[in-house]
């Protein structure tokens, strides 16, 4: 079997490192494991060793590939024992300094053909590779945790990197069976930074009171279909990994509004409530089970009032037929009567501005989240204004359930939650082709795969419609008058024309 680096070393047998070392040998590779933790090398080699044994007992590895594999892979006690390594991969702790000190080791030990590699997720490249004397064989190859399931890797060049070398790695992934990805060494580089648009943004929605934490993972799972909520995600991660990833990106941003930190995460990391791993996090575990509080059944009520429509409803023809195939009375005057339930559907505007613009009677006034086909989605969100009567709040409620979807009734704020969320995801990831961190289709590959979204962050533009991100961003400029929506130039650009997000470059 003939591979791009025959024989190469992984420094840190912790999970990335034992990850990357199955892989490596899976491939074809001689591999070394080091660890400076006396036996952490050879645990190390056994669990790798343990995976494979239960690949095999489940019939996806026969004997002899198993036993070809354990015999490319060595546990060894000291750098010294790299000496003929084609590349080194380093996996130890997020400490520059250490990682700093570690290369300038390795470069006195290896070949000067050697590649040197750092699996740092949040480090500069650059910054790591300043004190080498030949920063062009230096890159960043990010894996994601667990190494074997998660099938992409960043390939990170540096300002010295040699760009050759950059493909030689991307060429070594997918013989590992990954997708590379190219990244210029900005912070976070792809995956990182696209995913602030996720986590920080639901965290901004939970600090401002619109929704619980369990609400908001619900409507983003059931409206927009994210494979986990955001706090699940966090559960998941754990805080004292993705919280310090967040201060990290925010300062080597230069304290950009848009990837501002929150406090919750702050004073959850500080009272170790994690995630799953401490059993409790966003939520409560119990014998590694999510405890889920259940969902309010819906209100249901003997006659519902009639319902009038705004005339600047979003998807107001799709609004209409909605309310009919629901059985709702429907008034088609230019104004409502004066006992009508009356329905917004705003784009990033909240509903008490739209009520007040519009004239229509606050207390009688309910929004509903139109920015995704009502046909493609599990759930319905509906916001009424501080003013809203409760008979009126419950007649939208029952009417939006009565064919048995589940609805969610938040407080009102400007975009909703998967507008807001939405939007973000989508500017933050067209401000990333703007700076030309990667090619818009890695971007692509890279949160697909690496986060696990629905669609990449610009096919999901595309989706929802670039001209329906444009206004969510610029209304919701409005409503809070913060920069961290200003829309980027590049989704402006090809929000104006019309163009596809996902396949046209400049």
């Amino acid at each position: 079997m003939t591979v791009t680096f025959s024989k190469i070393a992984v420094v840190g047998a912790g999970a990335m490192g034992r990850g990357i070392a199955q892989i490596a040998a899976q491939a074809g590779s001689e591999v070394l494991l080091v660890d400076n933790q006396p036996g952490a090398a050879q645990r190390g080699l056994e669990a790798i060793t343990a995976q494979w044994t239960k690949l095999q007992e489940k019939g996806k590895l026969d004997a002899a590939t198993q036993a070809a594999l354990v015999t490319r892979l060595h546990a060894v006690d000291s750098i010294q024992a790299l000496a003929d390594c084609d590349l080194v991969v380093e996996a130890v702790v997020e400490n520059l300094e250490i990682k700093r000190a570690l290369f300038r080791d390795l470069e006195s030990v290896v070949p000067a053909s050697a590649v040197l590699a750092t699996n740092t997720s949040s480090l500069s490249v650059t910054a790591i590779a300043a004190g080498l004397a030949r920063p062009e064989r230096f890159a960043g190859y990010h894996f994601f945790n667990p190494v074997p399931l998660m099938k992409v890797v960043e390939v990170v060049a540096g300002f010295k990197t040699d760009r050759a070398l950059c493909d030689r790695l991307a060429a070594y992934a997918r013989e590992m069976g990954h997708s590379a990805v190219h990244t210029q060494d900005t912070p976070g580089f792809i995956v990182n930074h696209a995913g602030r648009g996720y986590g920080t943004e639901a965290l901004r929605i939970a600090s401002e009171g619109v929704a619980d934490f369990v609400t908001i993972d619900r409507i983003l799972r059931d409206q927009a279909g994210f494979r986990l909520g955001p706090f699940e995600l966090y559960d998941l991660t754990a805080l004292d990994v993705s919280h310090p990833v967040m201060e990290s990106i925010y300062h080597q941003y230069y304290e950009e509004s848009r990837f501002r930190p929150s406090v919750i995460t702050a004073q959850r990391l500080a009272a170790g409530a994690l995630g799953r791993k401490t059993g409790e996090g966003f939520y409560r575990y119990v014998d590694g089970a999510q405890q889920v509080p259940t969902e309010p059944p819906a209100p249901v009520l003997e006659k519902l009032p009639p319902v009038w429509v705004s005339p600047r409803a979003a998807r107001r023809p799709e609004l209409l037929r909605l309310v009919h195939n629901l059985g709702a009375q429907i008034e088609s005057g230019a104004s409502p009567s004066s006992n009508a339930l009356i329905l917004v559907a705003p784009l990033g505007f909240d509903v008490t501005t739209v009520a007040a613009v519009d004239r229509l009677d606050a207390t009688r006034t309910v929004g509903i989240d139109m920015l995704v086909d009502d046909a493609a989605t599990k759930r319905r969100v509906l916001a009424g204004t501080p003013a809203t009567r409760r008979d009126m709040r419950e007649a939208a409620h029952a009417l939006f359930a009565r064919d048995g979807k589940a609805v969610s009734v938040i407080r009102d704020s400007g975009g909703f939650v998967t507008q807001r969320v939405v939007a973000t995801i989508v500017n933050i990831a067209s401000d990333m082709c703007q700076q030309q961190v990667c090619s818009p289709a890695d971007l692509e590959t890279a949160v697909r795969l690496g986060l696990g979204y629905p669609q990449g962050p610009l096919a999901m533009g595309d989706l929802y419609g670039p001209t329906n991100m444009l206004e969510v961003l610029f209304n919701m400029q409005t409503v809070y008058g913060d920069p961290r929506y200003r829309p980027s130039p590049w989704l402006r650009r090809r929000g104006a024309l019309g163009l596809s997000l996902a396949h046209q470059e400049d």
